[in-house]
């Protein structure tokens, strides 16, 4: 599956954003899907991360209750409704794919093999 994000962009602290993420390819539906971000100078983290069918979610801590993670499996989509955003919020997004994982939920970078390219979230405050 190829992945392409979308959405970012500039807003003030306290603004909402939603990124967006298409696959291309057949079997979007056999990926769990996840957000991960890169800000400067930081190593990639964790975001949320959405189960194949949609029904199981998790999410960082840093976002839990800010953020929501959605899927759609007939528009072959995934998006992520970022409220409340703060400054630390700003880094390089990105969406991720995972056929499979050895145990729920799959937070870590190297369970996902398909990679879309970043879209940039800045956050003024």
């Amino acid at each position: 599956v190829q992945l392409q994000a979308s959405g970012g962009g500039l807003v003030q602290a306290g603004g909402s954003l939603n990124l967006s993420c298409v696959a291309s390819g057949r079997d979007f539906v056999n990926y769990a899907m996840g957000w991960f971000r890169q800000a400067p100078g930081k190593e990639r983290e964790f975001v949320a991360t959405v189960s194949w069918g949609g029904n199981r979610k998790y999410y960082a801590d840093s976002v839990k209750g800010r953020f929501t993670i959605s899927r759609d499996n007939g528009a072959m989509s995934v998006n992520l409704q970022m409220n409340s955003l703060k400054p630390e919020d700003t880094a390089l997004y990105y969406c991720a794919g995972a056929r499979s994982g050895s145990s729920w939920p799959f937070t870590t970078a190297n369970v996902y093999s398909a990679w879309g390219r970043g879209t940039q979230v800045t956050v003024s405050s």
